[in-house]
């Protein structure tokens, strides 16, 4: 699906991020609160394949990553499987 292969020793992307600028507080919201900031800031940033791609390989349960939501990518995940 991606052309990137992220490794956890290659985490430079995560410096370049915009969420590295912005604070977790967008990224891991409290329960039931809209994450919608969270998915604007990804939409503008040029490592949300990377993001996406680390948070797949990892399992990350929490938080926006690359953009989607848990649930988002939960479903993706069901998908690749």
């Amino acid at each position: 699906m991606y052309s990137v292969t992220i490794t956890p020793s290659d985490l430079a992307w995560q410096e370049q991020a915009l969420c590295a600028q912005t604070g977790a507080d967008f990224f891991f919201p409290e329960p039931g609160s809209s994450v919608r900031e969270a998915k604007r800031i990804c939409g503008m940033c040029a490592m949300r394949p990377a993001c996406l791609e680390y948070a797949i390989s990892n399992d990350e349960r929490f938080g926006v990553w690359g953009g989607l939501s848990e649930k988002e990518r939960l479903g993706l995940r069901r998908a690749l499987e």
